[in-house]
């Protein structure tokens, strides 16, 4: 069996930056363990599986398509620069003519655009809700040290805890942050967290004006540090939003890599997660 694989950086228009993802496109369903095995083979944050929904259906025809994500450890639930980079290679590579890609997922229909040389992802808003910090202390600690810490918040959605560093702080501090992540996993073994946001207000007086700068790290699923992660954005844009009033927000998630991606809360409880996407590899899987 050959299985055509691409790899595409999400969340960027350079090579090497913002977030790999493999996307795979399957003729045929395979076995789960098939996806996790070949996801551990690709060794990304994760692995995208596109399948048809119908035999007869075309990927450069049809509109709607089925799409699972995997980590090397695990099947998730909801992941965006996995969503982007499919969309991508559907847009890119097979010159899918359609308006609208549709995608059927774990966290329901996704729905993906393009927008000039952005793809603009229609995702679910998943909100936040106040978290004592006292239960969730050792993880705190694990994450951020002594810096202070302004706001903790849970999204039990999608099971990440969002930590908001105080406006004391400022983007290098976050930056300097190198949790431990067998001290993360240790902390969070109840298994109630499984990613983990530290988040810090932008300036709006430096160029860009960032509204709002973030890192995501993700042991539990067998990523110490995701590069740029749109699923934590649908919790940033939502808690971000009321924070500052705004609507439209511009974000950027600063690992080693880094991206940008443009928000857009929208009235029907969901967000537009905006960015863009270069292919670094082509190839073909050999079973």
């Amino acid at each position: 069996m050959e299985i055509p694989v691409f790899t595409v950086d999400a969340f960027t228009n350079q090579v090497f930056k913002g977030n790999p993802a493999a996307v795979c496109l399957l003729q045929n369903e395979l076995q789960d363990q098939v996806y996790q095995k070949i996801a551990a083979e690709m060794n990304l944050s994760e692995t995208a599986f596109i399948s048809r929904l119908n035999v007869t259906d075309d990927f450069g025809s049809a509109a709607r398509f089925r799409l699972r994500w995997f980590t090397p450890k695990n099947e998730i639930v909801l992941c965006g620069h996995g969503t982007i980079a499919s969309a991508a290679v559907l847009f890119y590579h097979k010159k899918n003519h359609n308006a609208v890609l549709t995608f059927e997922t774990l966290s329901g229909e996704l729905y993906v655009k393009m927008d000039g040389d952005a793809l603009v992802m229609d995702f679910p808003q998943n909100k936040p809700t106040m978290q004592d910090p006292n239960e969730v202390k050792d993880l705190i600690k694990a994450a951020v040290g002594e810096l202070p810490v302004q706001d903790v918040q849970y999204c039990r959605a999608i099971s990440k805890l969002l930590i908001r560093l105080s406006d004391s702080c400022d983007r290098a501090a976050l930056m300097s942050l190198q949790p431990d992540p067998a001290s993360l996993l240790h902390a969070g073994s109840d298994g109630k967290v499984k990613s983990l946001i530290v988040t810090l207000k932008g300036d709006p007086a430096a160029q860009p004006a960032y509204d709002f700068f973030s890192r995501n790290f993700a042991p539990w699923h067998g990523v110490p540090e995701d590069p740029v992660t749109g699923s934590s954005h649908t919790v940033l844009a939502s808690y971000w939003a009321a924070e500052l009033g705004k609507q439209k927000m511009l974000a950027y998630q600063c690992s080693s890599r880094g991206g940008e991606l443009h928000l857009h809360i929208k009235d029907n409880n969901r967000v537009d997660i905006a960015g863009r996407a270069v292919t670094v590899l082509k190839g073909v899987l050999t079973l």
